[in-house]
């Protein structure tokens, strides 16, 4: 008689069909993003429209054919989920990247590739207006076409919600298995689900980003020194904590207090938890108001700005108004990791620019458009801390780590005390590999530090009126790879060089 086996053979943890097939939808879209700028470029007269066109053509072919081919026939799994998040941010950057490349806009691959992944990860660092390190001049930000402005924040926005929970809003064919990309890609420890179905949380939250965008561009709209153009830029990159500006000096070019306020409280508005927001719309003010999240990003932007605007009025004699207004957009614009600009804060005292250093490291709240290490992981260190230090004092004596009510699992202490392990490693590793290249140690912190927190402008070499063209070729591809890791939060991309992760 023949032997069953009562161990069949164990399913593959990864469908590289189903990866593939959705990848290929994500490029799809990405076709019809890239159509967008040539719109821009018809109306303003300008003959670059054929390079989005092309590279829309070439998105919507290749994705298309991916789909065909590979169309899941199955639920995407954790795996899954993590591999076609860090694919797909990848993948958007090199088809980003093409409509440089083509019109000559940006002849070099790598300057291409890294405008592109800058603008996705709402980094906003910049290789315009430099000389790169083989003697090429990039044109500087306002003698680019349109288009490519446009296109560069159009990036930003897209990115800032996140282009996979936007493809979950509005393309029901990915539904299936959708909370798997959703956690992937969401930033903080937790992904915040305000329905059952991820589809409708989707749409929730993009519903009020799109509200807030809006509002702002109205706000900016207004003012004689922004027309629509510059104001919609600019509330992409805003409500994005992009950073990106039609300007070579940022929105210091337009030499507005009202113009640095509006965008001063937006910012602010965009490093909250989204979900916070859409329950302050439902009318659920306690909530709002009560999370303990919110009131540390609160205290610590109240208290960044009275230390550097306080530093710049007694220190750099700017008047209180002056210092108050400076010192407000750039705490707001670090901590948020925007990254606009309205001040070379490196010519400030030395009591204002290194808190302002030390902002760099903090980040917006979970859940928000921000980057950096988040202010929830920030709680849950100093708690933990403190806690250590009354355990020593009381052996015996159980004491947990709560936020408000909830006390925090071991589970995700663990977490979080692992995530700031390898941020500043990561961050430090990225730092040594810029000092290869022979920038100093300043620079080449501030390199790094902008790359993974996603802020943009760093310090040195890289402060806010320099930019990133001369860094080597081996540098820049070093960025990207950081600039990727930090917008997705180290995890969701390191996790897929694990052996565990491959293994059966």
């Amino acid at each position: 008689m023949a032997l069953v086996s009562s161990n069949p053979t164990p399913r593959a943890n990864i469908h590289f069909t189903v990866v593939l097939g959705v990848l290929g939808a994500f490029i799809f879209f990405m076709g019809f993003a890239l159509l967008t700028p040539a719109i821009i470029d018809l109306v303003y007269g300008s003959d670059t429209w054929h390079s989005f066109v092309i590279s829309a053509g070439i998105a919507f072919g290749f994705g298309g054919l991916m789909w065909y081919m590979f169309k899941p026939q199955q639920e995407i799994r954790i795996r899954e989920g993590f591999l076609i998040v860090s694919l797909t941010w990848l993948s958007l950057s090199l088809v980003g990247a093409l409509p440089f490349i083509i019109s000559g806009v940006l002849p070099s691959f790598t300057d291409a590739v890294f405008e592109t992944m800058s603008g996705l990860t709402t980094t906003g660092s910049t290789v315009l207006g430099g000389t790169t390190s083989t003697g090429w001049e990039n044109p500087k930000i306002e003698d680019i076409p349109k288009s490519f402005l446009f296109w560069r924040s159009l990036a930003h926005w897209l990115g800032g919600m996140g282009i996979i929970v936007l493809s979950l809003a509005i393309l029901p064919l990915l539904g299936i298995g959708g909370m798997q990309l959703f956690q992937a890609e969401s930033p903080g420890p937790t992904a915040d689900k305000l329905t059952p179905r991820v589809q409708e949380t989707a749409k929730l939250l993009w519903g009020v980003y799109v509200a807030f965008t809006f509002i702002e561009f109205l706000l900016l709209w207004v003012h004689p020194s922004m027309d629509w153009f510059e104001a919609i830029n600019h509330a992409f990159a805003t409500m994005a904590t992009g950073g990106f500006s039609t300007k070579n000096a940022s929105v210091e070019a337009f030499d507005s207090a009202y113009i640095d306020w509006v965008i001063t409280v937006f910012m602010f508005l965009a490093g909250v938890n989204f979900a916070l927001h859409f329950r302050l719309f439902r009318g659920d003010r306690r909530l709002f108001f009560a999370n303990r999240e919110l009131r540390f990003y609160s205290l610590v932007i109240f208290i960044g700005i009275v230390v550097v605007s306080s530093s710049l009025w007694i220190i750099n004699n700017y008047s209180i108004l002056d210092a108050l207004r400076y010192g407000a957009f750039q705490v707001v614009s670090i901590v948020t990791s925007t990254g606009f600009g309205t001040n070379d804060y490196e010519l400030w005292n030395s009591i204002g620019a290194f808190f302002l250093f030390l902002l760099f490291f903090t980040g917006g709240c979970a859940g928000s458009t921000g980057g950096g290490i988040k202010m929830i992981r920030w709680m849950i260190l100093i708690r933990n801390t403190v806690r250590e230090i009354k355990q020593i004092v009381h052996p015996k004596a159980i004491l947990p780590v709560r936020i408000g009510d909830q006390a925090i699992s071991q589970n995700i202490q663990r977490t979080v005390l692992s995530f700031f392990i390898l941020y500043i490693f990561i961050f430090a590793t990225g730092a040594f590999i810029i000092s290869l290249f022979g920038y100093d140690i300043l620079s080449s912190i501030g390199a790094s530090i902008a790359a993974i927190g996603n802020i943009g402008p760093g310090w040195g070499d890289f402060g806010p009126t320099d930019n990133f063209a001369g860094l080597p070729i081996l540098g820049k591809w070093v960025l990207i790879l950081l600039m990727m890791v930090g917008r997705l939060e180290i995890f969701t991309v390191l996790i897929i060089f694990s052996p565990a992760f491959w293994r059966q």
